[in-house]
């Protein structure tokens, strides 16, 4: 028996559910000879701004007990060049899955990566990074007020016909409710959860280990926590929702789904592994194949939760 593995996120057709997370793949194509860029469901590009970025200064990455801390500043060539160079270079993989990750300072920054970006094509859709913990403005003060974020993603919805993807903050009292304004807002799905807020001390120098002094914790550490907010927004609104967070076995992937994840982004199992990706999809079919699953979507939601006296 062979799976199905296609799933449908938000119109979009994808032929697995696994999609390289921001920040982790470049700007996809640096991994053209290393990852079959059309195999994988997908990937989204690093955080795109209107203007290049420089990001912080080292130490920008930590490793910490399963997993790492990172504060790279969203360091980026900026809208326009990568229109003219990394996009322009991607067309030799006309049915590869591109997920534009944007970001900035302000609302109107963010209207003007989207309306430059609109013109472009092989797009599949935006997600909004809300959720960056490791620069001072913009980014993760978004996400964690709702006010904010009602107001970008509405704005964000008006000016194209993209889908849109909310990429939500962990660092916020309730998941559900910043998911629940999402979804009102406009937005065709969330992804969930960008890094939770850390940080490292080296005790011999009595300094940080990072020169932003805090950054993002990754990896599978945060895998528990990341299920339990994907459970909590999934069950919240009808869109659907990609879930992320420590992912680096087939069987991470269908917890993910069975708390109702109907795709997945991994990331920091890139920085170990560059196949990351790939291997998982091959990986996710065996275990289908040996759970006899027919469709991968089925899984989506699928979790079977028992109620006090049963």
């Amino acid at each position: 028996m062979k799976t199905d593995l296609t799933v449908n996120l938000a119109g979009i057709e994808l032929a697995n559910p696994i999609i390289a997370a921001s920040g982790t793949f470049g700007y996809g194509i640096e991994f053209e000879e290393i990852v079959a860029l059309e195999t994988i469901g997908g990937f989204v590009t690093k955080g795109i701004s209107l203007n290049p970025l420089m990001g912080h200064p080292p130490t920008r990455i930590v490793q910490t007990a399963a997993g790492m801390l990172n504060a790279i500043g969203l360091q980026n060539i900026g809208v326009d060049t990568f229109i003219e160079t990394k996009l322009f270079e991607l067309r030799r993989y006309p049915k590869a899955k591109i997920f534009v990750n944007v970001f900035g300072y302000t609302v109107a920054d963010y209207l003007a990566v989207i309306e430059r970006l609109n013109a472009a094509e092989n797009i599949c859709a935006y997600e909004l990074n809300v959720s960056c913990p490791n620069v001072h403005a913009g980014g993760m003060a978004f996400g964690s007020d709702p006010g904010s974020l009602e107001y970008l993603v509405a704005r964000a919805r008006a000016v194209t016909t993209r889908p849109l993807i909310v990429k939500l903050s962990p660092n916020v009292t309730s998941i559900a409710h910043m998911a629940r304004i999402s979804a009102e807002a406009g937005a065709d799905a969330v992804s969930l959860v960008n890094t939770f807020l850390g940080m490292a001390i080296d005790a011999e120098t009595r300094t940080p280990r990072l020169s932003n002094v805090t950054g993002g914790l990754s990896g599978p550490a945060i895998k528990p926590l990341a299920l339990r907010m994907v459970y909590e927004a999934a069950r919240s609104i009808k869109i659907p929702v990609i879930g992320m967070g420590g992912i680096t076995t087939a069987e991470d992937i269908v917890e993910f789904m069975l708390a109702g994840a109907t795709a997945v982004q991994v990331g920091t199992a890139s920085y170990a592994d560059p196949c990351a990706t790939e291997s998982l999809v091959k990986s996710l079919a065996g275990w289908c194949k040996s759970h006899q699953i027919e469709r991968v979507a089925s899984l989506t939601g699928a979790l079977q939760v028992k109620q006090a006296g049963e």
